[in-house]
């Protein structure tokens, strides 16, 4: 594994814990020799994962639309920047350029970018491994919401155990480093003319 893509926050959050988490999942990956793809931004907790990252060593690159340069959100001193067009392109070229995906605290930018990933890779669309770093109780709710569709079979418990979850950087960096994922189509599911449904 030489990238990941980390998925994280533009803004600080309402703890100092926050940047902490994102400052030591940064230097998590320099330490070990794996790249950093993410969103190209200097601010909030992006900021603070690219820069300790770098001040560690590591090489980060980011993908930013020019509007979002335009506004002045880009970060200057990484190892590459590239610029694109729009938010599909964005996150379609870092897809490309990572062997894994994990999500760190964020909003609904960060929540819909790792769902995503976590769809396809559910789709077969990709076998790289998914992984949430729940520090701080960050991710509990939604972890609470993914069993609920579990038990609700919308979503089966092969799909579910795929994802990597971990309270701490180094533990799910093992996870996601032994992680070789296969394959499972997902169930198709017909109704039958007296209404009952079949798999």
């Amino acid at each position: 594994m030489s990238r990941i893509c980390v998925y994280v926050g533009s803004s600080f959050g309402a703890s100092p814990e926050y940047a902490a988490v994102a400052a030591a999942f940064g230097r998590a990956c320099a330490n070990r020799g794996i790249g950093i793809v993410y969103g190209g931004g200097s601010v909030g907790l992006m900021g603070a994962l690219a820069d300790s990252a770098l001040s560690a060593g590591g090489a980060v690159i980011g993908v930013i639309p020019r509007p979002m340069m335009a506004e002045g959100r880009a970060h200057h001193g990484l190892t590459d920047l590239i610029t694109v067009e729009t938010m599909h392109e964005r996150k379609h070229r870092m897809s490309q350029l990572a062997d894994a995906f994990v999500a760190l605290p964020g909003g609904i930018g960060t929540l819909e970018e790792i769902i995503e990933v976590f769809t396809w890779l559910q789709l077969g669309l990709h076998l790289k491994p998914v992984g949430l770093l729940n520090a701080c109780g960050f991710y509990d709710l939604l972890l609470e919401f993914l069993a609920h569709m579990r038990a609700e079979q919308f979503l089966t418990s092969e799909h579910h155990s795929m994802l990597a979850v971990s309270t701490d950087a180094e533990s799910l960096l093992d996870q996601i480093s032994a992680t070789k994922h296969v394959h499972v189509p997902k169930p198709v599911c017909h109704t039958t003319t007296n209404g009952v449904f079949q798999i």
